[in-house]
């Protein structure tokens, strides 16, 4: 048993080699979504929108091991290349890819019993207003969740030095758990009921790299000299609030033109 395997069984039964062709991104999808969902209520038969999904990985592992219908949703990645892997793998009765921006879904308010988003909402929760859009998408009691690679805790001040080679300025979008946690609770449109951090993060981080990237020796070494200090795996959970009402973004502002000369008339 591996660092990797451990805390992992459902994982742990899939063929290594699947999951390494299908890589998309800096974590394991089934390691995450199978540590979100220890921590939330799945059943048969639900709705789950996997937003950006990548390669559709954590879709395929939902509907797989939870019997949830998923919407595996990604703008980046080849919708058709999903399609096949989401064939292949036998779920396609299940598993719906789409292509579309998280910023533009195309769903009915409430469609979904939960939301979930693997190791992606630093790409665009960050704005104030995304929660307040997301939300309408999920019934009132539904859930939404992430899980991803980032903070344990936010960095006060200048960068640490034992990460300066590896940090580019886009990831100051990383953050730990607790700031995700304080940016959905001020809303008021869901109530939090879950922050916190995987327990060996970075060294589940660690393994994962060595496994897909050996090569990626910059980040390798940031992640073993941080030794968990400031990076790891975090996870956030939050149920949308029924009594709160949530109206659609603001698309257009409708007016009518009035014909009004540009000069006052000559005295």
């Amino acid at each position: 048993m591996t660092v990797s395997d451990a805390p992992f069984p459902r994982s742990a039964t899939y063929n290594p080699a699947w999951l390494t062709a299908g890589v998309s991104g800096g974590a394991n999808p089934l390691q995450l979504t199978e540590w979100l969902c220890s921590a939330i209520e799945l059943t048969p038969g639900m709705r789950v929108l996997d937003l950006a999904c990548g390669r559709a990985m954590s879709s395929i592992f939902l509907h797989r091991e939870y019997g949830v219908q998923v919407w595996a949703t990604d703008l980046w990645f080849d919708v058709s290349e999903n399609l096949q892997r989401i064939r292949d793998a036998g779920a396609d009765g299940g598993v719906f890819p789409l292509h579309a921006d998280a910023r533009a879904l195309p769903f009915a308010h409430e469609f979904f019993d939960a939301i979930v988003c693997i190791d992606a909402i630093p790409y665009f929760g960050t704005d104030e207003t995304f929660l307040s859009n997301l939300a309408r998408f999920v019934k009132p009691g539904g859930t939404i969740a992430y899980a991803g690679a980032g903070l344990v805790r936010e960095i006060e001040g200048d960068l640490p030095e034992h990460l300066a080679a590896w940090w580019e300025p886009p990831m100051w979008s990383l953050h730990s758990p607790a700031w995700w946690a304080r940016h959905w609770g001020r809303t008021g449109i869901v109530d939090v009921e879950r922050a916190d951090v995987m327990d060996d993060g970075w060294q589940h981080w660690l393994a994962w790299h060595r496994q897909i990237a050996p090569d990626n020796v910059v980040e390798m070494t940031a992640v073993e000299t941080d030794a968990g200090s400031y990076l790891g795996y975090g996870r956030a959970i939050a149920r949308r609030r029924p009594d709160v009402p949530l109206d659609a973004p603001l698309a257009s502002v409708p007016t009518t033109y009035q014909h009004v000369p540009l000069l006052p008339p000559a005295a």
